[in-house]
């Protein structure tokens, strides 16, 4: 008999998390369970590849082109499950029930919802995909009052799941041992990458190819440090050198960023052409991934760059040092800018051998070939039943 699964997610927007869910749900057995999908809000690019097993349930529809009598009933039902109601509640009105498993596969609201799940015979699954100790965007956006009730939160789960070791140790020494929490790295689809890589790229590049070309990739928000970034490269164009940037994305901060980007005559070299469907042949054809996140979890973008060959200078974040260190498919400074500043500076002078960086890119993203995720995610969701 299946096993009945329920996945709460915030939307299918263009983040790392759910790319990671589309991609899990894709592969996912299921000859061994049946899934329901719960987004908060019914929005995101993901929902165009749902599988058509899986059961799709969102809470709130999609605001845009709501008016009158619908925009208010959307706006009443957002401030109850955002603001008013306790999560015992939400659960109860909002929820889907009858599953084997719910998991909360976001932090946030996802993980808040569930903890008031009310269904006995269900067990409760968190994952977490970032460094909640560095970077406690749970707390500082307000979806819990303190750490004591977000650590209350936690403990109602049976099982968490860390995406690194690095995660799984902030996160035991921010919330304690109990529930005990299992490291699961994301599932990837390896040959589909390298397979999509070869479409035709929808970005310009330069054509001079002694100009050097970076990429950078994911949600437009505070937590990727897409704003050092383009510091950063405002102050090595000043100091004459050469480059071209494209950051690839979506976020709450594209206008800040495009200010920013004006505002520091960037526009030739820095282009924000938002989120595309297939990234891979801009990732491919670009010589340096540059990462400048203030935290991560496990980076899917900078796994598909290695992938891909593309070599890495990223900040020091959590599963950084998994991904990267032991074949030095990269660099990883500091997590300050000054310091990714002089390392990006010291490559663009010659004095990093690229060509070793390169090569061993292509080294370290072959290891991923032979990695698949998916037996250990099936196998840790029906070992939770028992």
């Amino acid at each position: 008999m299946k096993k009945k699964l329920l996945f709460v997610i915030d939307s299918l927007s263009g983040g790392g998390a759910e790319k990671v869910l589309s991609i899990l749900l894709k592969r996912l057995d299921n000859s061994l369970f049946s899934v329901t999908l719960c987004p908060l809000c019914d929005v995101g690019l993901y929902k165009k590849i749902i599988p058509s097993y899986v059961s799709y349930c969102p809470i709130l529809p999609d605001a845009n082109g709501l008016s009158g009598i619908a925009l208010f009933a959307y706006k009443l039902k957002y401030h109850l499950i955002h603001r008013w109601l306790p999560a015992r509640w939400i659960y109860r009105f909002f929820i889907p029930k009858g599953s084997d498993i719910e998991i909360a596969f976001t932090e946030g609201f996802p993980t808040k919802i569930l903890s008031g799940s009310t269904a006995r015979s269900s067990k409760r699954i968190a994952w977490v995909h970032i460094d909640l100790d560095v970077y406690p965007w749970t707390l500082t956006q307000r979806v819990f009052s303190n750490l004591r009730e977000e650590t209350a939160c936690f403990s109602k789960f049976d099982r968490i799941v860390a995406v690194s070791n690095s995660v799984k140790s902030s996160f035991v020494r921010r919330y304690g041992q109990q529930p005990p929490v299992t490291v699961l790295y994301n599932p990837i689809d390896y040959q589909e990458i390298r397979d999509k890589a070869k479409s035709a790229n929808p970005v310009p590049w330069p054509k001079d190819r002694r100009i050097m070309r970076f990429i950078s990739v994911g949600r437009l928000t505070k937590q990727k440090g897409f704003d050092r970034l383009i510091r950063i490269c405002g102050k090595l164009i000043r100091e004459g050198y050469s480059f071209f940037l494209v950051i690839l994305g979506e976020g709450d901060l594209r206008n800040t960023l495009e200010n920013m980007i004006l505002e520091e005559e960037l526009e030739q070299y820095i282009l924000l052409p938002g989120f595309l469907p297939n990234p891979y042949p801009v990732m491919a054809e670009a010589d340096l991934f540059l990462c400048t996140s203030r935290a991560e979890g496990y980076s899917t973008a900078i796994t598909e760059s290695l992938i891909l060959g593309t070599p890495v200078i990223t900040t020091d974040c959590s599963g950084m040092r998994e991904l990267i260190a032991n074949r030095n498919g990269g660099i990883i400074t500091e997590n300050k800018d000054d310091v990714f500043y002089e390392t990006l500076k010291e490559l663009l002078d010659g004095r990093i051998p690229y060509e070793f960086l390169k090569e061993n890119a292509l080294a370290r993203g072959a290891d991923f070939q032979s990695v698949d995720s998916m037996p250990s995610i099936e196998q840790f969701l029906l070992s939770s039943l028992q």
